[in-house]
């Protein structure tokens, strides 16, 4: 495996809890999120974060505030319950004539206990939702700033190539696809409207040989190979951070409340909710085949044409389980996974640090590799892969198991393998003068030998 750097899927900005409150079930009973002894030992850290990110540093305080009401509301109530149960033992031993007024105090005395729970289950969701949409906490090294204000780590692969040189105008890929009979959205938008397409023929399967070739990659690295279920529950996705400020752009099936997911991602973070792992002999690695939806609500008029950026599409998510303390050395392996895929494909990128801004309310740290494309003239995300330390796992309840026996939240990390939306920069990159594509040489075997993609009206295609 070569060297390594880093990614994450540039979709959805800083999401934030925002779901309604989370029921408790008994006071003091808190969803996960951030490490509250964190917040409590160190807010300033936390405080630098959310500046970083352009968020209200505020809120860190409104947290405590709210952690303090809470413990301090539990506290009463868990005394006042000491003091019912006393009371109750006292009924049984107090003599038939002092009973009446035991049992008249214990009445009273229930009524303050049944008082001071509501009043600790109120703070307690108070509190919750506070806490719930504070992001997780932003690694160091990571870049502030938006969206705008990541840093370029390094260019790799070829150079972008001079089609003024070579003596021909390049085609976007629509055109491409569309004399190739690879690419169809006007049949897309006909059956289910705009931003969807379809892939036809050799653009079938390029797409299941550019997924197919990740599959092999990830499971020879030894990831296990998952198809995952594409709706999931709430509690879910909540638990991945995808529901927040931008979850108008996740389809939501209201009348069975589950939600189609984004990535699969979702549904791997997921698979072992409420679990304890064994993590005592390194990772566990998981490659997530799915179809993924976005409604892309925020996108409104960028990257309209074609398939850049479509509600539908394919994707092979490796997606990793680790002790926090290897979760660095694992971002970087999922980076080099990412870019041995981007050498086979012959492609020119470059690989960013992502500015925290901009990285999602779960990421702590996120590096994009981003490949040409010519017709543009600007750099494309491919692939990213974050680094989400214990972001996830403290919500969904996934922890590891030490070898003194003791119990620690895990680590979870993401990265793209590949995705419908590298079709786009294969036949930009490949493309020939007479309109053909070139395949490159990693990708023939997967698609029966088939060394050049043809124009229908050139030779036959598919």
């Amino acid at each position: 495996m070569s060297a390594i750097l880093v990614g994450s899927l540039r979709a959805n900005r800083a999401q934030r809890y925002a779901c309604g409150p989370l029921r408790v079930r008994s006071p003091g009973t808190i969803a996960p999120m951030i490490d509250m002894r964190v917040i409590r030992e160190n807010p300033e850290l936390v405080r630098t974060s959310q500046e970083k990110r352009g968020e209200d540093p505020g809120l860190v305080d409104r947290v405590l505030e709210a952690d303090a009401a809470r413990r301090a509301a539990l506290q009463e109530f868990e005394s006042l319950r000491a003091e019912q149960k006393q009371a109750s033992r006292e009924i049984g031993k107090a003599s038939p004539e002092d009973r009446p007024a035991a049992l008249e105090a214990a009445k009273k005395l229930a009524a303050k206990v049944k008082e001071a729970e509501a009043r600790s289950n109120d703070l307690g969701e108070q509190f919750t939702e506070l806490a719930m949409s504070l992001d997780n906490v932003v690694e160091a090294d990571a870049p502030a700033g938006g969206a705008d204000d990541y840093v370029v780590l390094r260019h790799e692969g070829p150079t972008p190539r001079d089609f003024q040189a070579e003596g021909f105008e390049p085609k976007d890929h629509l055109d491409l696809g569309e004399a190739l009979g690879a690419i169809d959205v006007k049949r897309g938008a006909k059956v289910s409207g705009s931003r969807f397409y379809f892939l036809s023929g050799v653009g079938a399967r390029l797409e299941l040989a550019l997924l197919s070739m990740a599959v092999d990659q990830a499971t020879e690295a030894g990831f296990t190979l998952q198809i995952t279920p594409t709706l999931v529950r709430p509690e879910i996705m909540r638990g991945t951070g995808f529901l927040g400020e931008h979850s108008d752009e996740v389809y939501h099936l209201a009348t069975d409340d589950l939600y189609l997911v984004g990535t699969s991602e979702v549904s791997l973070a997921g698979y072992h909710e409420g679990e304890i792992l064994d993590l005592s002999n390194g990772p566990i690695r998981y490659a997530g085949w799915s179809t993924c939806y976005r409604r892309e609500a925020g996108a409104a008029g960028r990257d309209t044409r074609g398939i850049i950026r479509v509600h539908q599409f394919n994707k092979v998510e490796m997606f990793s389980y680790c002790r926090p303390d290897e979760a660095d050395q694992e971002h970087q392996l999922l980076l080099g996974m990412e870019e041995e895929m981007l050498r086979k494909a012959e492609l020119p990128y470059r690989v960013i640090d992502t500015a925290a801004g901009d990285l999602g309310s779960s990421a702590a740290r996120k590096f994009d590799c981003e490949a040409w494309l010519p017709t543009q003239n600007r750099w494309m995300e491919l692939t990213s892969t974050s680094n989400c330390t214990t972001f996830q796992a403290r919500r969904l309840k996934v922890r590891d198991r030490a070898e003194d026996g003791s119990t620690q939240i895990a680590a979870t990390l993401n990265g793209t393998l590949a995705t419908t939306r590298w079709l786009v920069a294969l036949l930009e990159n490949h493309q020939q003068a007479d309109g053909s594509v070139r395949i490159p040489k990693a990708l023939q075997p997967y698609m029966g030998g088939l060394e050049v993609m043809e124009p229908l009206s050139v030779g036959k295609s598919g």
